[in-house]
Order: C-alpha cells, then structure tokens, then sequence
C-alpha cells in the first residue's frame, strides 16, 4: 500500500516552500544539532499541532506525545518507559530550562476514563493501563464551577501528571537549583483559549 497521496503532495509543498527557501538554517540544525527550549509532553491526538500552538520553529520544542498526556510516577524498577526516558533525556541531556504538561479539551483518553468506556478485558490491555494513572486524578471544585465537569477532569489529569513529573528526582533537584520550570497548561481546540495552571494559589488562570 502506496504512502496517501495528500502526504506525498504535503512534503513536496514541505520541500519547495519551507526547506529550499531555508536550506541553510536546516543544514545549520543538522550539523550543530538540538537545543530546545522547552519539553512539551502533549496528547497523541491528531487535532492538536503543539508547534502551531506556540508559532515554533523547528528545534525550538523537545516535544513527547501520549495517551492523554500523562506522566508516570518515578518507577526506575521499570523495563520500558518511553515517556519517563525522554523526559530523563530532556532534562539531564538537553537540559531543557522548562517542562511543560499541555492537556487539550475534548481529550478521548480522559473521557474513556472518566466515562469508564472500557470492559475488563480491555484493562489488561496497554491503553486500560495506561490510563490506570489517572487513578489519584482529583476534581477540584472551583475548576467544575469555572469550566465545567469535562475540562475540569482534563485539568485535574494534568495536576495528577504535574505531581507524578515532580517525583523524579532528577526533576525535583533541578528545580531546586532553579535550572527548571514546570508548567501545566490546557489548550481548548474549539476557542483557541490556553490557560496556565498557577502554583501559587493552585488555580488555573487565562494566560
């Protein structure tokens, strides 16, 4: 089966009116290689562009996706942890001065969760416990008031992650050292509207 048709034209347009006009930043990338300045750890869903979000050039975002963008907690007994081994990398390699969790409205990983539209069998599967982090996710009362009771769960999946990412300890030291900054953002598809989770008063704000 042939590559779709609509990708093989996209990356001829990719050719012709972004990498030739700027063939020598591209050759410049290849050679010096990475250093973003931020890690996004952002959903699988195909209806969000991080880059576009943030208008970034390439290199500018370490960017890793998953179901529902969630993060472990810090388990180095493990055997395979994709998501915890690009944050280790980013951290401790690229040394990222900023993480950022970026949750979405409409999220069908949250919604399989929260609506629990799994049978047992699917538990055992990878995406049943995959989405057994969701687990500890807590509700805050002021979130259900502001956004709503689907947002609201979305926003509490990206304070659960936002605590399980400050249990590394590589993480943990790093922002002791004021090296790293943690931020937990919630993107709406529909309105374009971003908000940012505040430390502080524990609240998520408009940006």
């Amino acid at each position: 089966m042939q590559l779709p048709k609509s990708l093989v034209e996209g990356y001829r347009r990719f050719l012709r009116d972004r990498h030739l006009p700027e063939k020598g930043r591209y050759l410049q990338l290849a050679e010096l290689g990475q250093a973003p300045t931020a890690m996004v750890i952002a959903c699988c869903d195909a209806r969000l562009d991080v880059s576009a979000i943030f208008d970034a050039e390439p290199s500018a975002l370490f960017i890793m996706r998953n179901v529902a963008n969630l993060v472990p907690p810090y388990e180095p007994e493990g055997r395979y942890h994709g998501t915890s081994a690009a944050i280790e990398y980013a951290a401790m390699v690229l040394k990222v001065p900023h993480i950022i969790l970026l949750g979405h409205s409409r999220c069908g990983g949250v919604r399989a969760y929260r609506e629990q539209i799994r049978d047992k069998a699917d538990e055992q599967g990878f995406i049943g416990r995959w989405l057994a982090l969701l687990d500890d996710a807590k509700v805050a009362e002021n979130d259900v008031a502001v956004y709503g009771q689907e947002i609201a769960f979305e926003l509490a999946s990206i304070r659960s992650s936002f605590a399980h990412l400050e249990s590394f300890p590589f993480i943990r030291k790093r922002e002791e050292r004021g090296m790293l900054a943690l931020h937990g953002l919630h993107f709406d598809i529909g309105s374009g509207r971003l908000i940012g989770l505040d430390t502080a008063s524990s609240r998520f704000v408009e940006l």
